[in-house]
């Protein structure tokens, strides 16, 4: 591939699209992925609304951030080629699995559909809280090879969460951001009265931890990220907050979900029913470091998702109703990168939506699960960008919150709670066309 073909923009990613009657445009894989996980059948009905024309760069969360170079764009273009690797037995897949590749779960790159929704349980005792190790915890495996058994959840958990697969657009730009930018908002005892107290979670200093950060140190190569205190980093990926590196959230991803692994996690997990001898036919590692290595790179490098109708006068109205309301305080809609050796993700103003810190988000969000120092009510502030996509990469419906309960956006305010409360009263408390305006701008994200 040469380097105009490289250097071309984001529409000559997908040659094709499918748009649905309301929403937005779903590339071709997302479809695909989808429709494999229904039946033959649909993936035949699906076929034949395929259309024969570019898709517009603000309908796709899939492509690379502007300004890579061709070398770059070249190691972006491997990354997305082992992202879509799908995985058998011959490969190193299981025993033990969740999925068969990267995007069957994060189909086009974006939200995924709660069939591939990751469920993650663990058991309360008193008040201490055990992932259940040895009993397969805390990731349930529920496929596997042949000859082996998938994994149930224990009859004697009592915490059980569902976890809808997230968009993965944008990750290097979060990544990127200072941790001091991301404490500079802590605000544990709530100072300022707002209601709002967020609080920052710090990670235990694993092996895979702190491998990630040496490996990723030619990447971030700042001093101030990933600085550990008191031998804890800062978590900011993850539901509950807890990964600190997208090297360690994708090797993570390889074994926990594909089964399959690599130089920083060499060992097969098994599913206890079975024991300790259960394990596939292929040598371990079952992948080397530079195959994870390129999807990291992939992950750093996708663009985050575009605007759409953002002079639009409602729009602009909604903007500022989202600010009155609160919402802003939590979904922050300004970061900015630190230094980086990928000059696109250097020192970049970017509007993810979140301020990567806990949140106590109430009796309704609590599932009884946690991980890591969060508390089960606490969650991460979920970036809000791409929101308005999320219809096209779930397959024209849209699952809101963590685990996909809400079917509307307006649904989705009603379960916040705890910290959350304050706005969704302020939301309530305003009119029907001040509410449609709002959510309106949530849309345009």
């Amino acid at each position: 591939m040469n380097s105009d073909q490289l250097n071309s923009d984001s529409a000559g990613w997908r040659a094709r699209k499918w748009r649905p009657a309301h929403g937005p445009v779903l590339a071709p894989r997302v479809l695909s992925t989808l429709c494999l996980a229904l039946s033959v059948a649909v993936l035949q009905g699906c076929t034949d609304l395929l259309l024969p024309e570019a898709p517009g760069a603000e309908d796709l969360l899939e492509g690379p951030i502007d300004d890579l170079t061709a070398e770059q764009r070249g190691a972006f273009l491997r990354g997305d080629a082992e992202f879509s690797r799908t995985f058998s037995e011959l490969d190193g897949l299981g025993p033990i699995f969740i999925a068969q590749s990267c995007e069957s779960c994060h189909a086009g790159d974006g939200k995924g559909h709660p069939l591939f929704n990751i469920t993650r349980f663990g058991k309360w005792t008193g008040t201490e809280f055990s992932s259940m190790a040895s009993e397969g915890g805390p990731q349930l495996q529920q496929r596997a090879i042949r000859q082996y058994l998938g994994e149930v959840v224990p009859p004697s958990s009592n915490a059980i969460a569902r976890f809808t697969p997230p968009s993965v657009t944008g990750l290097g730009l979060l990544e990127a951001v200072s941790d001091a930018d991301i404490l500079a908002n802590v605000d544990v005892n709530d100072a300022n009265g707002d209601g709002v107290s967020g609080r920052a979670h710090w990670a235990d200093s694993t092996e895979l931890v702190s491998a990630s950060i040496a490996r990723s140190a030619g990447l971030s190569p700042a001093a101030n990220r990933h600085v550990p205190i008191n031998g804890k980093y800062l978590g900011r990926f993850g539901k509950k907050g807890r990964v600190v590196t997208l090297l360690q959230q994708t090797t993570q991803a390889y074994i926990e979900d594909m089964g399959v692994t690599s130089e920083l996690l060499p060992h097969d997990i098994v599913n206890p029913q079975v024991g300790t001898l259960a394990h596939d036919d292929v040598a371990d590692p079952e992948v080397p470091f530079s195959v994870v290595d390129r999807v990291t790179f992939y992950l750093r490098t996708l663009r985050p998702p575009p605007r759409r109708e953002s002079t639009h006068p409602e729009v602009r109205t909604g903007e500022a109703l989202f600010v009155s309301t609160g919402c802003a305080t939590c979904h922050t809609p300004s970061m900015r990168t630190g230094k980086s050796d990928i000059a696109a993700l250097s020192e970049v103003q970017f509007a993810p939506f979140t301020d990567l810190l806990l949140h106590d988000m109430g009796a309704d969000l609590d599932d009884k699960y946690t991980e890591g120092s969060a508390t089960s009510a606490e969650w991460r502030t979920a970036p809000l960008w791409g929101l308005g996509l999320a219809e096209g990469s779930q397959g024209g419906t849209a699952y809101y919150l963590h685990d996909g309960r809400a079917r509307t956006l307006r649904a989705a305010i009603g379960f916040h709670g705890g910290e959350g409360s304050r706005s969704r009263s302020a939301f309530n408390a305003l009119t029907a066309a001040q509410q449609e305006q709002l959510l309106r701008y949530l849309r345009s994200l």
